[in-house]
Formats: structure tokens, sequence, C-alpha cells
């Protein structure tokens, strides 16, 4: 899974935020709110992270049960897909 290019992450005071850029201003309004752990994934998806692998960047980055970081991780998956930002 691999975010799409024209979706950019940026740090705003203490907030991450997802912003649309380019063709994607015209399909996607508005902006994504990312939490720190959320931020961390969609990091890992701008570089084509599988599951497995976005469970254990988690697992290595945070004190988290591999069964809590995996529902999270699908949990993250399924919002990035319902947003339409993953190709």
């Amino acid at each position: 899974m691999k975010i799409k290019e024209n979706f950019l992450l940026r740090k705003i005071s203490d907030s991450y935020v997802v912003v649309p850029v380019g063709d994607a201003v015209v399909d996607f309004s508005g902006l994504i709110n990312l939490n720190e752990s959320g931020a961390f994934l969609f990091e890992k998806l701008q570089k084509g992270a599988t599951e497995d692998e976005l469970v254990q960047a988690l697992l290595g980055e945070y004190d988290v049960a591999e069964d809590v970081a995996r529902a999270d991780v699908q949990k993250f998956i399924k919002k990035a897909q319902d947003a339409d930002v993953l190709r």
C-alpha cells in the first residue's frame, strides 16, 4: 500500500495534518488530522509499507501489544481507504 502522491503530511505546532496538493485539491476538500501514531503510520505508507510492516513498526516504536497494534493498523488503513488517499 502506498499514499497517493498528491497528499502531504505537515506538522503544524503540535498537530499533524494531511493536505491535498496538485490535482488532489479538486477531488479532495478539507484536511485530515492525525495524532502522533497516525503520522508515524502515514510516513511508513508514503514509502509503500505493507500491513505487516506497519504492525512491526508500531511494535518497535511504541509499547503496545501485537493484537492492539494490528487492530490499530487495520483501523488506520480503513480510514485511509475511506478518505481515498491510498493507491
